[in-house]
């Protein structure tokens, strides 16, 4: 499982422009079944997705291909995380 975090960059300002193309890139995640959640990182820090059912370097590649890391407007951040225990709701992480 991964977190990734999306920190807003030096091409902030073009986010507006991008962001039904990066909505895109989201959905495709969701649709595609790697993607569990994306939110906004708080105070307007830029954003953050889980992500599952993927390799390291699959995801880096999915990552670079998001409008916003493509423009700069996030840079981006993964952390791979090796799931031990998890609430029965979320048990399908373990495997």
């Amino acid at each position: 499982m991964f977190v990734v975090f999306l920190r807003f960059s030096n091409n902030k300002s073009r986010a507006r422009e991008l962001m039904a193309a990066h909505n895109e890139w989201i959905k495709r995640g969701f649709d595609e079944g790697l993607f569990l959640l994306v939110g906004s990182l708080q105070p307007n820090l830029g954003g953050a997705v889980l992500a599952h059912n993927t390799t390291r370097a699959e995801l880096e590649a999915r990552v670079l291909t998001d409008p916003f890391v493509a423009h700069d407007v996030v840079k981006a951040e993964l952390l791979e995380v090796s799931p031990s225990k998890a609430d029965p709701r979320l048990a399908f992480l373990l495997t």
